[in-house]
């Protein structure tokens, strides 16, 4: 047990770019190794040219049925994993209710976020637990008309991972969650020509989020201004929720 004290290995889907590649590159930097998984196998190579040493990669779509396979052969190269960090997600503006963009979101954020998340839990399982980490959104506070399967898949996971948290106690097992809930961040996710508020660099915000799984944060509203605006919107009821036109500008 001392010895897989001393061992920091995180893998990390979702690592190609925005904060999965900036997590990757601070975790890579306080000394953790890194299993690396993504669609874009350039950028895998790009990221372990920066550790070749720490680093293993695997080229994974998380909307595959065989991406659980490819999961644990990424955990077998890395020799284990303490944590697991999801970072795999997609999101539109789609107040047109494109069917298109609303079920490929679904089966993103919703259909892969379970296999993988599932997956991870059963492997924590047998191999005496770890850490499941996940960036939501605080969009799943409230569902956002102008991102109606965006707001919905996040609140999704948000209700998800409280319920892996109360299986794993159920269990007495010692898998433990942080769900992380970033307000608007520039990635590429949000190069869509829309103006958003507020937004925080990537660098900053990795920072933050390995800050929060190194202390064991069960959940993290990054930053202060957005906790603060959760707050308010909860406050909001729903008669009046629905009259707001809650929107970015053009």
């Amino acid at each position: 047990m001392r010895e897989r004290e001393r061992k920091r290995r995180i893998v990390i889907v979702g690592a190609t770019s925005g904060i999965g590649l900036e997590v990757a590159r601070c975790c890579l930097r306080r000394g953790w190794s890194v299993g690396a998984a993504g669609r874009r196998a350039d950028a895998l190579e790009a990221l372990r040219a920066e550790a070749p040493e720490r680093v293993e990669t695997e080229v994974m779509d998380i909307r595959s049925a065989e991406a659980p396979e490819r999961l644990e052969r990424l955990i077998g190269r890395l020799g284990g994993m303490e944590c697991y960090l999801h970072c795999a997600g997609i999101g539109f503006q789609n107040p047109e209710l494109d069917s298109g963009r609303e079920i490929m979101t679904a089966e993103t954020n919703a259909t892969g976020f379970v296999r993988m998340t599932s997956a991870v839990f059963a492997w924590f399982r047998s191999h005496g637990g770890g850490r499941i980490a996940a960036i939501s959104s605080i969009a799943g506070t409230r569902g956002l008309g102008a991102a109606p399967a965006y707001s919905a898949t996040k609140r999704m996971q948000n209700t998800y991972l409280d319920a892996l948290a109360q299986l794993a106690r159920m269990e007495r097992i010692s898998i433990r969650i942080t769900d992380i809930r970033p307000g608007f961040v520039a990635t590429p996710l949000l190069s869509d020509g829309h103006r958003y508020p507020m937004l925080m660099r990537p660098e900053r915000v990795a920072a933050r989020i390995v800050r929060a799984i190194e202390r064991g944060r069960r959940r993290a509203t990054i930053d202060r201004r957005y906790a603060l605006l959760v707050l308010l919107w909860r406050l909001i009821p729903s008669w009046l929720w629905e009259r707001l036109p809650v929107r970015s500008r053009q």
